[in-house]
């Protein structure tokens, strides 16, 4: 596999966030027409099929206990046809990657590390070898929170062919992206590493994204190695407590970032959320993220360099949520941007820096207390001598300074983001 892929960090939509376990067909094509038209010229460009696709009664957030699942007689999980109609007569996720493809995005899904427990119990057989799905289970290794695997015992014979034959399928699907969870937390290294070994022999560039977290921190050089994206954390979502603890966990992890292999800080939980959420009565809610908390979000996901996964159903996203994920002076951070780091935090503030692909510095404040105080940066603190214009990214307005002192008065839960030349 080509050393190209993931160069910048991935940007795109999952399904986790709006649908769970649930999502249908309708609602993945729905949310690709709606990337197509308003996100991919700013850089989205990933539509990712989260859990249980192949399982036909799922229809909430939560997953049903040993439900029957739709699988080959190899073994491998496809999808249920009366979620995903065009996946009848054994065509897969084919049709769905082609739509996706030929509006100029690409396609992921996720998957959990090991093998069906109705295929081990049914003792499938592996494809390419005389091998049986027993051969291959690790019976005591299961996931705390799903029950449809076993993991896989990486040092038995068939357990790489096992692996090999679901990628390949995937490939024959024409998928760019997936998502493999129950890896990170406990780190299942020999799966990853036979994972990682069928993706490089698949013939497609696929990005490889680890979940949940939090990933082992003395595990980041086999990470850079095997993975093109991690999760730092467990779930993250619409609540300001998790916000703060990731600033934490950005900077532990900030020296590991770079071309193709980022530490995710997981998915943007903006927009219409939960929708099949039993409490919200199939109607879902919106972000519980202030547009303050949104911003700081957005700030520090980009100058930290985290991928960006979009969790909200996108069709039902407000001109002000649209506006918040295409900035693209925001973005090209994101993109562009090198020599990241966080320099200063304590218990209320924190202060990112980075340099541009031209030279210019980006400055990031947070006010991460809950109430409103001053950030005060000397800009020669950070070899910053002379500020001819400084640009505010989220105001699209240029000021400047004439004591080489960024004083900026910041509301609770706020963020500032600066270029400066």
């Amino acid at each position: 596999m080509s050393k190209k892929i993931a160069l910048t960090p991935p940007m795109g939509w999952n399904s986790w966030d709006c649908y769970g376990a649930s999502v249908r067909e309708d609602e993945v094509r729905g949310n690709a027409d709606y990337m197509e038209k308003y996100l991919k010229k700013y850089g989205w460009e990933y539509v990712v099929v989260d859990i249980q696709w192949y399982e036909p009664t799922a229809d909430s957030t939560e997953y049903h206990p040993y439900a029957p699942l739709d699988m080959d007689q190899y073994g491998r999980l496809i999808p249920s046809v009366n979620r995903f109609p065009s996946a009848k007569d054994g065509n897969g996720f084919k049709a769905l990657g082609e739509y996706i493809h030929n509006k100029g995005l690409k396609f992921g899904i996720h998957i959990l590390r090991g093998i069906p427990k109705q295929a081990v119990k049914a003792n499938t057989p592996i494809l390419g070898t005389d091998k049986f799905a027993k051969d291959i289970a690790d019976t005591n290794s299961i996931c705390p929170w799903n029950t449809d695997m076993y993991g896989i015992d990486a040092t038995k014979e068939g357990a790489q062919e096992y692996y090999n034959s679901i990628i390949n399928m995937y490939a024959e699907w024409g998928i760019d992206f997936i998502k493999v969870d129950d890896l990170s937390f406990p780190y299942a290294k020999g799966e990853i590493e036979l994972i990682k070994n069928a993706l490089d022999n698949c013939g497609r560039e696929v990005v490889f994204s680890l979940s949940p977290g939090p990933a082992p921190l003395e595990e980041a050089e086999h990470l850079k190695v095997h993975a093109n994206m991690w999760r730092i954390s467990g779930d993250f979502w619409d609540n300001w407590e998790q916000l703060y603890k990731q600033f934490e966990l950005l900077g532990n992890w900030n020296e590991h970032m770079g071309a193709s292999h980022w530490p995710d800080a997981d998915m943007l939980s903006f927009g219409h959320i939960c929708l099949r959420e039993h409490q919200f009565e199939g109607k879902g809610k919106w972000t519980n993220f202030t547009r303050r908390e949104q911003k700081t979000l957005m700030t520090l996901w980009c100058i930290a360099r985290s991928p960006l996964m979009f969790g909200g159903e996108m069709t039902d996203n407000d001109q002000w949520t649209l506006e918040l994920i295409t900035n693209e002076e925001v973005l090209n951070v994101l993109k562009c941007s090198n020599s990241n780091k966080q320099f200063y935090r304590d218990e209320d503030k924190a202060i990112w820096t980075a340099k541009g692909k031209d030279g210019e510095d980006y400055v990031a404040l947070f006010n991460i207390s809950d109430i409103d105080r001053k950030v005060d940066l000397d800009l020669r603190e950070i070899g910053i001598e002379k500020a001819d214009t400084i640009r505010d990214l989220w105001q699209h307005e240029d000021f400047k300074v004439s004591s080489g002192i960024l004083n900026c008065k910041i509301k609770a839960h706020e963020a500032k983001f600066y270029k400066i030349k």
